[in-house]
């Protein structure tokens, strides 16, 4: 079996509202849908994180297509080592990790297909038989509407509640009281402020908010150098979970072996490959350390191979990160689960165990091709010293 045709469409999927934070504004996901034929009818579909720019990733997919045609799919390892240091994509790591990753993504689903297996087994098999996820609540919400959100995803059987904070820590006490309120003592609060914070600022503010027993905060403080994870975990009593700073493998290692957190919130776009994040993830259970997946905005998927590595890991925590309950579309013939709750148990066939209706993914494309995408800041939150300054659209 060798590799015949490698395909690839950028596509745009909107959100059902907007998603606010410390560092991103955006109002849906714009991803690359990859897909890869062999010379015996296969097909396997993979999911590329498209960052700051889809192009960019798009274009460095692109670079990797001569290198894998012709080769034994099987070979996966083979073929990320050829593309990432002989095609010497090392020099740009991050921009390799999130375009690699889709062609990884179809691989596993596509040997999956070609053995009439789940890639969960193809990791080592079941450690559980489903996987929860978390509530993402709206950054800014007024009172009401949180409140609202708050009880909808209880009575959705939400168990996890997620919020943004690192803009105004007088609204986000105030968001955190009013969340523990509505959830109960029983409901987990978990607050992400995408490194907004000092040392010093991360410790104040989290004991005020763990006055309503937050359950981890991710990434509190600057992840580079790793040395304000180490000293902040010192300093307060909040389990913390390393979020930004694990965009490679040796970061991750790191984060891992110093003992930085106790949590590693990542995903296969970050490492590049759903066998980097398998590794890393089981090396980082023998330090006592749990992984979340994260969500960088996804689709299907992206979720789907997700949820096959999570079935198979050793140490994972409850309320895994998802955005598909906020998604206004998606590129699969069937909903995900996590669509309408928190739960995921086992999917049924094999490799990704999900089919992509190709007819959406031309739909999706056609919205890319004729708004763009989704970015993932908004042009009128920037130039914070400069308030006269307006954005203006760029020449055509």
């Amino acid at each position: 079996m060798r590799i015949s045709a490698i395909d690839s469409w950028i596509v745009s999927v909107p959100y059902t509202h907007r998603e606010n934070s410390a560092q991103v504004n955006r109002d849906g996901v714009t991803d690359i849908v990859v897909r890869v034929k062999t010379d015996e009818g296969l097909v396997g579909w993979g999911e590329c994180c498209s960052g700051a720019n889809a192009e960019s990733v798009h274009e460095a997919l692109g670079a990797c297509v001569p290198i894998v045609l012709g080769r034994d799919p099987w070979n996966r390892e083979a073929l990320w080592h050829d593309c990432f240091r002989r095609g010497v994509w090392n020099f740009h790591e991050g921009t390799f990790n999130f375009a690699w990753a889709g062609i990884d993504m179809a691989l596993w689903d596509l040997c999956g297909k070609a053995c009439g297996q789940p890639v969960y087994n193809l990791l080592g098999g079941l450690r559980r038989q489903e996987v929860e996820y978390f509530c993402y609540l709206p950054y800014g919400a007024d009172p009401a509407t949180l409140e609202t959100e708050c009880r909808v995803g209880a009575e959705a059987g939400y168990r996890v509640f997620y919020i943004k904070v690192g803009v105004d820590i007088e609204r986000e006490v105030e968001a955190v009281r009013l969340i523990r309120q509505s959830v109960g003592p029983a409901g987990k609060i978990r607050v992400d402020a995408n490194e907004a914070w000092s040392v010093a600022e991360a410790v104040r503010n989290l004991e005020r908010l763990d006055e309503w027993h937050l359950d981890l905060a991710e990434q509190p403080v600057p992840a580079d150098p790793v040395a304000n994870m180490i000293e902040l975990k010192g300093r307060t009593s909040v389990p913390l979970a390393a979020n930004e700073g694990l965009w490679r493998v040796a970061d991750a290692w790191e984060v891992i072996t110093r003992r930085a957190c106790g949590v590693l919130c990542f995903s296969s776009y970050w490492v590049g490959t759903l066998g980097h994040f398998h590794r890393l993830a089981s090396v980082a259970s023998l330090e006592g350390i749990a992984t979340c997946k994260h969500t960088h905005g996804e689709l299907g998927l992206a979720a789907a191979a997700g949820q096959q590595v999570l079935l198979s890991l050793p140490r994972i925590v409850e309320g895994h990160q998802q955005t598909a309950a906020m998604m206004d579309g998606d590129i699969l013939k069937e909903p995900l689960p996590i669509a309408a709750g928190p739960r995921w148990g086992v999917p049924i066939g094999p490799g990704l165990g999900v089919e992509v209706d190709e007819d959406r993914v031309a739909q999706y494309h056609e919205q890319y091709r004729r708004f763009g995408q989704f970015l993932p800041y908004s042009l009128d939150k920037m130039a914070a010293e400069d308030p006269g300054w307006r954005p203006r659209p760029c020449a055509e």
